[in-house]
C-alpha cells in the first residue's frame, strides 16, 4: 500500500480568521487488535477562542515542534474527542498540557478503557461559546459536529468523507469508489447511513440545524475539505427529508 499525505504535515495551516488545520501522518484502523492494511490520512482542526485559548479538535499524534508552533498562537486549553474513534492521541497532548480540559464524546470513556488507553476525561462534550454544536446520530459512529461562528466554518470528523483516489491504492481505491466517499463529491460515512435512515427524527433535527448555520467552509478529518458551495453540498448530502 502506498498513500500520499497532505504535505506539509505537522504544520498549522490557516483556513480563516482564528481557525486552521494541521495534517498529520497516515494511520491504520485497528479492529479486534488487528491492524487493517488500509492507511488513512489524519487531520486536526485548531480554533483560537476569543480569550486566546486553543481548541484542538481530534488531536493528531503529538509532535513537539507542532506543539511549539501552536504555543505561539495561544494556550492549549481544550482537547476534543468528537466521537469514540477520534481520541487515541489525546492522552499524548494531555501529558504535555496537563492543565487542558479533555472533553468526552458519547462512549469514548468506555472505548478507551477497553483498549487500555490512558486518558483523563474531564467533562462531557457540551460547547456553547463561540461555536455551536449538534450530535449527528449514527449508532457507534455518532459524532458531535461544530460550527465556528466567526469564520462560518463547519467542523466534521467522519460524518462526511471525500477521499482523493490517488491517495489510496487497490483494492481500497475500488472500495472507496464503490462507497461514494471520494473527491470531488464526497458522501456520508458508509457505516452511518443505515443508522441515520433508521433514526429519522434525530437525523432530520441534526441536518436541519447544520443547514441552518449556512457555513462558508466545511472541514473534514479524512480527505479533501470542501472549498466552497457549502449550501449545495449540505443540500445534497444532508437533505431535509
Amino acid at each position: 500500500m502506498v498513500a500520499t499525505l497532505y504535505e506539509p504535515i505537522n504544520v498549522y495551516k490557516p483556513v480563516a480568521q482564528a481557525i486552521g488545520v494541521v495534517d498529520g501522518p497516515n494511520e491504520y484502523l485497528t479492529s479486534a487488535g488487528i491492524r487493517m492494511p488500509m492507511p488513512f490520512t489524519t487531520r486536526m482542526t485548531v480554533v483560537r477562542l476569543e480569550n486566546g485559548d486553543l481548541f484542538l479538535h481530534s488531536p493528531i499524534v503529538f509532535d513537539e515542534r507542532l506543539a511549539a508552533e501552536l504555543r505561539e498562537l495561544g494556550a492549549i486549553r481544550h482537547l476534543i474527542s468528537p466521537n469514540q474513534f477520534h481520541y487515541t492521541h489525546i492522552g499524548e497532548w494531555q501529558k504535555a498540557f496537563p492543565e487542558a480540559v479533555v472533553w468526552a464524546s458519547p462512549g469514548v470513556r468506555r472505548r478507551a478503557r477497553a483498549r487500555n488507553v490512558e486518558i483523563r476525561f474531564d467533562r462531557d462534550l457540551e460547547w456553547r461559546r463561540e461555536m455551536d454544536q449538534t450530535l449527528v446520530p449514527g449508532s457507534i459512529f455518532k459524532e458531535f459536529v461544530f460550527f465556528h461562528k466567526a469564520s462560518g466554518t463547519l467542523i466534521l470528523t467522519d460524518t462526511i468523507m471525500k477521499i482523493e483516489l490517488d491517495k489510496v491504492d487497490e483494492p481500497w481505491r475500488m472500495a472507496t469508489r464503490f462507497s461514494g466517499m471520494y473527491h470531488p463529491h464526497g458522501q456520508i460515512l458508509f457505516g452511518m447511513r443505515l443508522p441515520l435512515w433508521l433514526q429519522r427524527t434525530k437525523r432530520r433535527a441534526a441536518f436541519r440545524k447544520i443547514r441552518s448555520w449556512h457555513p462558508q467552509h466545511i472541514l473534514l478529518s479524512h480527505g479533501r475539505c470542501f472549498d466552497g458551495n457549502a449550501d449545495e453540498v449540505l443540500g445534497r448530502l444532508m437533505p431535509q427529508n
